[in-house]
């Protein structure tokens, strides 16, 4: 199984970086798991938030966060709408459910003839 995030929002913070005080490098980024087997593809409601600082290359987590930032990422969480949950399955996946409808189907028709050869 491969597990991906994929990144569905971007927005640039005008906020102080709490490690470098620069205002033009944090970044909010809003992902959300992707997963894909030999059968299906899905994407489903798993959601992460991150903010990094472009400019002093950290990663700045909610310890460190000012009341500033906090209300600037509780604003766009509210404004975040992630992609619906959906599930699409694979050419194999089709395969597999008619392979195993024909054979259902089979055995259904069989034990028809079978029962209709031993009540005559």
């Amino acid at each position: 199984m491969d597990e991906k995030w994929i990144t569905i929002k971007e927005v640039d913070l005008i906020n102080n970086c709490p490690e470098c005080y620069n205002t033009n490098g944090l970044e909010l980024t809003f992902k959300q798991k992707f997963t894909e087997t030999s059968l299906y593809r899905s994407i489903t409601n798993q959601t992460t938030q991150a903010i990094y600082c472009k400019t002093c290359n950290t990663d700045i987590f909610p310890v460190m966060w000012t009341e500033d930032i906090e209300r600037v990422f509780a604003y766009q969480q509210k404004a975040f709408v992630p992609k619906k949950a959906s599930t699409k399955l694979k050419k194999k996946a089709w395969l597999l459910i008619s392979l195993f409808s024909v054979f259902v189907l089979a055995g259904i028709l069989l034990a028809v003839f079978y029962t209709n050869l031993t009540t005559k």
